[in-house]
């Protein structure tokens, strides 16, 4: 069997199937090292299902956190997403704690339920859950990272551009160490070139009953000289659409003179680069830990 994935037109959202033996490659970790469904939002508002996340910690103190995001098209998706036996998200935190680095995978509220921009919120609100209790399981919360893939990746990018989402709850982006920018979509809402597969009626549905959508939406006008390093992902063999919003983000980061990394992963697809950020043996997964371990956070 082989790992297939069915995208949209605007590539986002992801359809599996999963011969694990291909290329999921299991990493274990003790139960004591896992906690899972940790509410990060402790109010009667709060969703009991996607208010949550998972924790996925390394042994020793001081250790550097990577919040991840899931993608799904801004409408599915979960942090326990299993297919043929594969628990994708939770095999990248058991990967990244093996090496030395705790994880969050965190779950959101999702479409059409709520709107991105309460995604947006989601996905701020988490962010600042870890901030404030990592060290209490010990982590470094001066060493926070984010990382997301797909839509995952534009809500963690939002996330590290526009300061009111941190300043809800009383943190700025300075928080933040470095970003991990995984095969993302909706950087530039804009760009004409993005929708040559016709692809404007996916972005239109999910995002069209806000005000001025395309402009509203788009994270890259919000990038400034603040902003945390970033490391830009993406498969060599991802719909042009999907590798113009990543090479876009490179282009906006230069522009705005924030440090950064662009690497192109070798035969893998939209939905396949997620196996591949989990094994020592493939491009993704090493240049994550690499680019975590070295980042020093100011």
């Amino acid at each position: 069997m082989l790992l297939a994935a069915a995208t949209t037109a605007g590539g986002c959202a992801v359809v599996y199937r999963v011969g694990a033996e291909i290329l999921y490659h299991e990493e274990t970790l003790p139960a004591s090292r896992t906690v899972a469904d940790v509410a990060y939002w402790d109010d009667p508002a709060a969703d009991a299902e996607k208010h949550r996340l998972d924790l996925y910690l390394p042994v020793g103190e001081g250790w550097p956190t990577v919040v991840f995001i899931h993608g799904g098209g801004w409408r599915t998706g979960d942090k326990n997403l299993s297919v043929g036996g594969a628990d994708i998200y939770a095999n990248i935190g058991r990967y990244l704690a093996r090496r030395g680095i705790g994880a969050a995978v965190i779950n959101y509220r999702l479409l059409p339920g709520v709107d991105v921009m309460a995604q947006f919120d989601d996905a701020a609100r988490a962010v600042a859950w870890v901030h404030r209790h990592i060290a209490e399981r010990g982590g470094n919360p001066a060493r926070l990272f984010l990382m997301g893939h797909s839509a995952g990746a534009h809500l963690i990018s939002r996330v590290a551009f526009e300061p009111s989402l941190l300043n809800a709850y009383g943190l700025t982006p300075d928080i933040v160490c470095g970003v991990v920018a995984v095969s993302g979509a909706a950087y530039d809402l804009v760009d004409e070139e993005t929708y040559a597969n016709g692809s404007l009626p996916y972005f239109e549905k999910r995002f069209g009953a806000i005000d001025d959508w395309r402009n509203t939406v788009s994270t890259l006008p919000l990038a400034t000289p603040e902003a945390a390093p970033f490391l830009i992902l993406y498969g060599s063999k991802e719909p042009d659409g999907l590798k113009r919003q990543s090479q876009l983000l490179d282009a906006s980061l230069d522009r705005a003179g924030v440090p950064h990394e662009v690497v192109v992963v070798p035969g893998q697809t939209h939905a396949r680069i997620l196996l591949t950020l989990s094994r020592d043996d493939k491009t993704a997964g090493p240049a994550v830990v690499d680019f975590v371990r070295r980042t020093v956070c100011e």
